[in-house]
């Protein structure tokens, strides 16, 4: 067994099967720390320019390797780098003639005390096109130096061990952050809950998988108190719970980080595209009298109050014998069945001459409910200003007495009703993502999910080969214990890491 020779040595000198996990999982920890790579002297020096391309008041370059030292002093003519970490005004120049480049902040990050690790530079100069051409040019002329590819510099910080994979993760999505939500979810992540998360629980199965192979050696010469494997049940058991707990978010993690589906859907002539154009605050979408002028669908990704919210607005829904418009009502239930949340738009003027057709118009619209419940939703009765107060009145009943999802009465032509149906929209969103800075960090990704998910499942088969066969329940341990690692980054592959840092830009 592979941890049958750190047993016997942890256990050596002692009969307690509590200290035996202690010194054993001290000494397991200190081997999951080490890196998947062999960080060496000789890697090459990078640089790139780290912040937005395009002019702009300043530009910063960095350099991240051995080679960082010589390129700062090659640049700057200096005798000697700046202190550490303190901006230094300096003229930088072009080291083979010389010529004044610009002058601007330098700053110098021995290692390990940079971001990636390494030793680091910075320059602060003008953001030019030509300044920073001319100095990205002068460094890729000095030996040893060549352009980062990206996500580089996010790379070498993980693989020195200055943070985690799903830190990593958090810092990309930090950087493409376009809410408010977002950004506290990403930095929440950055700053390592959702990895801390997932080492405890890698800590708390390195002690289950201690407590089963000390068994396994030991059991025989009564070195082991008893109850120890009923102390890895109740282990194994609280942490089942709580990966249930943490997969079972309504993905939260997933739409905050990703966006909110919303599907727009209803008859021809609504208002389905006019309410795309009205909350994105410009023409996305073609309006036209003309039923049918929507075929298909036309998303557009918008900000409300806060959370990312991708709209899709879909064909009319309607009984027709035209081929490409049946493709298009084809699409916008497929879509509508697949939304996040759907938003089911009438005619009001039309629902208030009729009422009694209200109640199958709406569940015309919406999809069959789901065996869970029903799917988030919300009514958009469209052309309030057509309305007298009585109509209003009696659609409003109707909607009460049919049990319709929440209805909203807009307009808009005129805007009006926009801002209450933004405020009930809001907090339907706020509902489904949740507040990021509040309880246990969510997962944000798909393989999250994905290896979160094989770690519950090799805890169910250690259930299974727990009263039969102890050996493979401590592989079972083990197989999940490498599911977490995944996570982190304790265990890994080159495919992994190639899909989480090619996202990101160059110069990071």
């Amino acid at each position: 067994m592979a941890f049958g020779p750190f047993s016997t040595l942890a256990a050596r000198g002692t009969r307690s099967g509590t200290r035996i996990g202690t010194k054993f999982a001290s000494f397991v920890g200190q081997l999951e720390r080490r890196r998947l790579y062999d960080v060496a002297a000789t890697r090459d020096t990078v640089f790139a320019l780290s912040s937005g391309h395009g002019k702009c008041g300043v530009a910063v370059i960095r350099t991240s390797g051995p080679a960082s030292h010589s390129a700062l002093l090659y640049l700057t003519g200096a005798a000697e780098p700046p202190p550490p970490r303190t901006a230094t005004l300096r003229r930088i120049r072009d080291p083979g003639s010389a010529e004044t480049l610009d002058h601007g902040l330098v700053l110098w990050f021995p290692g390990p005390g940079s971001f990636t690790g390494e030793d680091s530079a910075e320059f602060h100069v003008h953001g030019g096109p030509a300044v920073v051409n001319g100095i990205l040019k002068a460094l890729g002329r000095l030996p040893q130096l060549r352009l980062a590819e990206p996500g580089e510099f996010t790379k070498r910080a993980f693989q020195n061990g200055k943070l985690d994979l799903t830190a990593a993760e958090g810092l990309g999505d930090l950087i493409q952050a376009e809410t408010e939500g977002q950004r506290r979810q990403a930095l929440r992540q950055m700053q390592g809950e959702l990895g801390d998360l997932y080492r405890r629980w890698s800590d708390t199965l390195t002690k289950a998988l201690v407590h089963v192979e000390a068994y396994i050696d030991f059991s025989e010469d009564d070195n082991i108190e008893e109850g120890v494997l009923g102390q890895v049940e109740e282990l194994v058991g609280s942490l089942e719970g709580q990966l249930r707990e943490h997969l079972h978010d309504g993905r939260r993690g997933e739409r905050l980080r990703d966006g909110v589906h919303v599907a727009i859907a209803g008859p021809p002539n609504a208002g389905k595209s006019s309410l795309l154009n009205c909350l994105c605050q410009r023409p996305a979408a073609i309006v036209s009298p003309v039923a049918g002028t929507t075929r298909d669908v036309v998303e557009a990704a918008v900000n409300i109050g806060g959370f990312p919210v991708v709209l899709s607005d879909t064909a009319g829904l309607r009984d027709t014998r035209d081929a490409v418009e049946v493709e298009g009502v084809n699409r916008a239930r497929q879509r509508v069945k697949d939304a996040d949340l759907v938003l089911a738009i009438l005619d009001a003027e039309e629902m208030a001459r009729q009422l009694d057709r209200l109640a199958p118009a709406v569940q015309d619209v919406l999809p069959p409910e789901a065996p869970e419940g029903s799917r988030p939703s919300l009514l958009v009765l469209n052309k309030a200003d057509l309305l007298g107060d009585g109509d209003r009145s009696r659609l409003f009943a109707s909607c009460s007495r049919h049990r319709l999802p929440p209805a909203c009465l807009l307009s808009c032509k005129t805007e009006e009703g926009i801002g209450p149906f933004l405020q009930v929209l809001g907090e339907q969103l706020a509902r489904m993502c949740g507040d990021p800075l509040v309880g246990s960090p969510s997962p944000t990704r798909a393989r999250h999910h994905l290896s979160l998910s094989q770690c519950l499942e090799a805890l169910g088969q250690f259930r299974g080969h727990r009263e039969g066969d102890l050996a493979l329940a401590a592989e079972d341990l083990r197989r999940a214990r490498r599911c977490l690692g995944q996570l982190t980054g304790q265990v890994g592959s080159e495919e992994i890491l190639a899909l989480i840092f090619r996202d990101f830009c160059i110069g990071k």
